[in-house]
């Protein structure tokens, strides 16, 4: 498929003729961030079904979706997949019954799917929910705009092209039944974040962005050895990389006049 579609996943008549006539199929979930536990579950846990729903329709042989590192709960240390999931919050809840329901499909229909696991992903494209603070701090410096990064404490902070890679290699040579995988990039406390990001802006756009408060309730770091032993050749891109890619593509963005700022506008994106 050619080109960016966007489809409402609650909705399961509107999911199924996107696989249709077409070889891979690849079905990517965006967590829902509204207000409330019903809007999150309705995309989460409904609209995960639509897709798992269509795909076997469709005759599709494996699913790969967008799990989270807030299945765990909190944590003092990495936690690899043998950890039980303990998750505090309702999107935390959501996404293990979709790992359950994932499980149940392919022992009911011999459906495989993989579901991967990131804590913060960051990089163009990010664009809603706490976790895109720190990417969307990168372009309001860039646009003149002070920045609050919303959390505090310690992340595992991934690039979204080392995400998007994941996700592709899992689609292509991932293994049959169904699995969940972490996904780990750099364990990088936000403070230490945000000296990263100074660094790699213009001297004229820094000092634009603070950071400070409660860390999100998920462990500090993710073992992903256990998908690098199922899928090889997966990138990593150290941090500094991956920031400095970033400010460099806001920037090519900007210049050019494409750079889409309208997520900026959420009350809670400006520091008081």
């Amino acid at each position: 498929m050619s080109g960016r579609r966007r489809v409402f996943i609650t909705g399961l008549g509107l999911i199924t003729p996107i696989g249709t006539g077409v070889d891979g199929f690849r079905a990517g979930l965006r967590a829902a961030r509204e207000s409330g536990a019903r809007p999150v579950a309705l995309v989460n846990v409904v609209g995960t079904l639509h897709v798992f729903e269509a795909a076997r329709a469709l005759g599709i042989e494996r699913v790969v979706y967008a799990s989270s590192a807030a299945v765990f709960g909190l944590a003092d240390e990495a936690v690899d997949e043998s950890v039980t999931p303990e998750p505090l919050t309702h999107y935390g809840v959501f996404k293990q019954a979709n790992e359950g329901n994932a499980r149940v499909y392919f022992r009911d229909h011999g459906l495989s799917s993989i579901g991967l696991r990131p804590f913060s992903v960051y990089g163009v494209g990010r664009d809603a929910g706490i976790t895109s603070d720190p990417t969307r701090a990168i372009k309001a410096a860039l646009v003149g705009r002070r920045f609050h990064i919303r959390f505090g404490g310690v992340s595992d902070f991934i690039y979204v092209g080392d995400t998007a890679a994941a996700f592709v290699g899992c689609a292509d040579a991932g293994p049959d039944g169904a699995h969940v995988f972490n996904l780990h990039g750099d364990a990088v406390e936000v403070e230490e974040l945000v000296r990263i990001i100074e660094d790699a802006l213009p001297a004229s756009d820094r000092g634009r962005i603070t950071a400070g408060g409660p860390p999100i309730p998920m462990p500090p770091a993710l073992d992903d050895t256990a998908l690098r032993r199922a899928v090889s050749g997966l990138p990593h891109t150290p941090i500094e990389v991956g920031i400095a890619e970033t400010v460099a593509r806001f920037i090519a963005l900007r210049d050019s006049g494409r750079l889409d700022t309208s997520d900026l506008d959420e009350p809670v994106a400006v520091a008081r």
